[in-house]
């Protein structure tokens, strides 16, 4: 069966026995939606502090998840677009060598990363931190990278560009100009269109131009490309005349010497975009382990978080990994609010009781914890 990519996180009150609960779950979910995988979520004994302390970062605990879980976002496109200007299949997604997918559903929480002793807030800000400094690395490699991607594309307009903008260096050979003491060979961007005129009226566009000089050396879909060979003391009247009736004159020089810098930029250029395409690439496939797994572990701390404001103390609950199809997504809910049952604790049914139903962040409202986790 393919991964899913898209997964609830649930806890239930449990009453007498967490594994009651999780063999009435087994076999409902068998029994009626079958084809919906199911998992056991372990969340850890956290300290739990006081209720205020967990109100107080409840509303921070839906906006951290939304930011870290956008990081994971931008992490897997940037994978994405890497691997598709290199032409390569999107590789698999993993935290230390393990597929997301199985890391989700095999959670099992890093103690010595995340002291289970320490303090919610203290967890939650040290897991905040550390994806934040990741996206902003990130940005800073993907500025570095995308600089050199425009300098390459700046390079590739001017070779591949219309003839009124593109480099001409390899268009015109040493033989197609001369210089002397008195001439000079100019380069005219006529359009495609205004070539006979061109040709009829360059003799005549000052004093001084050489007969029949003129001489088409490239063309494409917009211009023609022409020299013309003229007396140099006037060549800033052919120009402003030549420009009064469309053509443009190109100014070029010819230097073996410039064009073969040129052409060691691009190659230097070219081998820099692919060594930091490469080193991205790797960069976001560790960051994407990295921050999947402080996703995961912020996921556990909400779980016991949410749960503890909605069913009470002492922390009893049973928390699952679900992937329903959308066709079996109202059958799993029936399911896990028949085994809800009618029992909430007093904080559920305090005077914020609206402002705490909402703390899953979810559209509605369950007479249980759930969110949902999209991993694409």
């Amino acid at each position: 069966m393919a991964a899913a990519s898209r997964y609830w996180i649930v806890s239930l009150p449990v009453h007498t026995s967490a594994t009651t609960v999780w063999n009435r779950l087994r076999e409902s979910i068998s029994k009626n939606s079958f084809d919906t995988p199911l998992y056991r979520f372990n969340v850890p004994d956290l300290r739990v502090g006081t209720l205020d302390s967990l109100l107080a970062i409840s509303d921070d605990l839906v906006k951290s998840n939304a930011f870290i879980e956008g990081v994971t976002h931008k992490i897997r496109r940037q994978i994405e677009e890497l691997e598709k200007a290199s032409g390569l299949e999107v590789g698999s997604l993993t935290v230390d060598g393990v597929p997301v997918d199985s890391y989700l559903t095999r959670f099992v929480w890093d103690e010595g990363k995340y002291p289970t002793m320490s303090p919610l807030r203290e967890t939650v800000d040290s897991i905040h931190v550390q994806v934040a400094k990741i996206e902003d690395d990130m940005k800073i490699r993907v500025a570095e990278y995308s600089n050199i991607r425009s300098q390459l594309n700046a390079i590739n307009r001017k070779q591949s560009g219309s003839l009124a903008v593109r480099d001409l260096s390899n268009l015109v050979n040493p033989e197609d100009i001369v210089t002397s003491e008195h001439l000079v060979t100019l380069l005219a961007v006529v359009p495609k269109y205004s070539q006979k005129d061109w040709l009829s009226s360059y003799e005549t566009l000052t004093s001084y131009v050489v007969p029949r000089s003129t001489k088409k050396l490239h063309e494409d879909n917009e211009y023609a490309l022409y020299t013309v060979t003229l007396f140099q003391k006037v060549a800033d009247n052919f120009r402003n005349n030549a420009r009064e009736k469309g053509f443009q004159i190109r100014e070029f020089e010819h230097s073996p010497e410039a064009q073969a810098n040129r052409k060691e930029e691009l190659e230097k250029l070219m081998q820099d975009q692919d060594s930091k395409r490469s080193s991205l690439l790797q960069w976001c496939y560790a960051s994407y382990g990295e921050v999947f797994s402080s996703w995961m572990h912020f996921c556990a701390v909400r779980v016991f978080a949410e749960s503890i404001l909605r069913y009470g103390l002492p922390p009893m609950f049973l928390s699952v990994v679900l992937a329903p199809s959308t066709k079996s997504e109202k059958k799993v809910r029936s399911i896990l609010e028949e085994l809800c049952g009618n029992v909430n604790s007093s904080y559920w049914k305090s005077e914020d009781e609206v402002s705490i139903a909402g703390i899953g962040g979810e559209a509605e409202a369950y007479p249980y914890v759930s969110f949902t986790l999209n991993l694409v």
